[in-house]
């Protein structure tokens, strides 16, 4: 943005010196010119008196001595003609010859007309001007004076000009550029704030509030709104904190009375029975976990996953026996789909919790009879848990929607639930790093994918 805003203001700037240099340059040349050939045309006058002299008594050693001073002084070429165009003096040509242009000049100037001045021209374009004006005397032409004079000098002088003209521009801009750019800073030192504060907010510091009145009054305006924002957020977090706190805390009480009465019964219970309480207390086992990272959770404000090495198959294997009673009610089957073991490093209980959503809600669409495909994947850089099955499904303009907090598909208001299941799973794997994922087939049902990075979150 810095960037855009210094673009936006020096682009101007600029193009404005760039249009007043460029005037101002051209009419410095035009100045320098004009001055050049008036000093031409003062000397040429000169020459003309002294030619007039000389061509009255037909004595040339004047004219020439004098002509000769100027060219060694100045550089410049002088000759005088005679009535019937002929060169009569000639200082600085190397013949008394001249080139066609200024012949024609010249016959203009012996019929009585004087030149025109010559016209402002970039200097470099001609490298010598020549200026021819007539000789009278008593009001009849009896000859001409040809100055022509290297333009060397002039060019120098514009070239000085322009050079200062153009370090000036430069100049202007820098200071622009340094100008603009502390303009900037100051306008975007706010937005530079608030994108630390969110930043700060982001990784868990709820406190964190900007402090700072720089910056424009509208921006001071959106600091201000910010500042508001983050305290009802902070607002809001803590009331979900302390409730997820109060409820973890209420829970574990029950749990553990629970707990203890299957301990109380597995006494009076034959061997017959072991299997089914040891299933028991492996589910208040990880009841108890959950709650652990509730409370954790509710702490800290932000859950810590507990990675380990996790065998995903026998994960999975573990929660399709858990799940197993509620599909044999609807007769439901599970397919799992592994060839070996996959051996991630993950927190087990976020899987196992955001599965556990998953499966839940394919079993309330399942139709009876049907079945519950799981396969494990294990990929080149992820590994992917795939669950599918033969429900009613979903349009596919729908599939976005799935993991919103309480939306339910239409059709599913006589099933029990929140619409929270896939939102849940989704906050789940993303605490992991992983993500999911919601299609649907064609021939009907529902596929939900998680992905998970291998070497744990990225």
């Amino acid at each position: 943005m810095r960037t855009r805003l210094v673009v936006v203001f020096l682009v101007p700037l600029i193009g404005v010196l760039l249009a007043l240099g460029g005037a101002y340059a051209w009419s410095a040349a035009r100045s320098a010119q004009q001055e050049f050939f008036a000093d031409r045309s003062g000397d040429v006058s000169y020459f003309v008196t002294s030619a007039r002299q000389s061509l009255r008594s037909g004595n040339a050693t004047v004219i020439e001595g004098e002509a000769l001073r100027y060219h060694e002084l100045y550089g410049a070429k002088v000759a005088v003609v005679d009535r019937s165009g002929t060169p009569w003096v000639a200082i600085g040509m190397p013949s008394k010859v001249l080139d066609d242009d200024t012949n024609d000049r010249v016959q203009l100037a012996l019929s009585g007309r004087r030149g025109e001045t010559p016209q402002a021209v970039l200097p470099w374009l001609i490298a010598e001007t020549a200026l021819v004006e007539p000789v009278f005397d008593d009001g009849d032409v009896i000859g001409a004076v040809v100055l022509s004079a290297s333009t060397e000098s002039l060019r120098k002088t514009i070239a000085q000009q322009w050079v200062v003209l153009a370090a000036a521009a430069v100049i202007a801009i820098a200071a622009g550029l340094l100008l603009m750019n502390r303009l900037a800073s100051w306008v975007l030192q706010p937005v530079r704030r608030v994108d630390e504060a969110m930043a700060a907010i982001e990784q868990g510091h709820m406190e964190a509030r900007i402090a700072d009145d720089t910056g424009p009054p509208e921006l001071r305006r959106m600091i201000e709104l910010f500042n508001r924002m983050a305290n009802e957020i902070e607002r809001v977090v803590s009331r979900q904190q302390e409730f997820a706190l109060t409820a973890s805390h209420e829970l574990r009480n029950p749990l553990n009375a629970l707990m203890l009465r299957v301990e109380l019964l597995a006494i009076d219970l034959d061997g017959e029975h072991e299997e089914d309480v040891e299933a028991l207390r492996e589910e208040g086992r990880r009841m108890t976990q959950i709650l652990e990272t509730l409370l954790g959770l509710a702490r800290s404000g932000r859950g810590e996953a507990a990675f380990a090495p996790v065998d995903l198959v026998e994960l999975v294997e573990r929660r399709i026996d858990a799940w197993q009673q509620v599909a044999d009610e609807g007769r439901v089957r599970f397919e799992l789909h592994a060839e070996h073991a996959v051996e991630a490093v993950t927190d087990a209980i976020v899987i196992e919790s955001a599965f556990d959503a998953v499966i839940d809600n394919a079993l309330k669409y399942a139709p009876r009879g049907s079945k519950i495909e799981v396969s494990v994947i294990d990929l080149q850089d992820s590994f992917e848990i795939v669950i599918r099955d033969h429900g009613p499904g979903i349009n596919r303009e729908d599939l976005g929607k799935m993991t919103d907090r309480f939306w339910r598909g239409e059709g599913s208001e006589q099933k029990p639930g929140t619409g929270l299941g896939l939102a849940i799973a989704t906050d789940l794997l993303a605490s992991l790093g992983g993500q999911l994922s919601v299609d649907a087939p064609a021939n009907g049902g529902l596929v939900v994918s998680f992905q998970l990075p291998k070497g744990g979150v990225r």
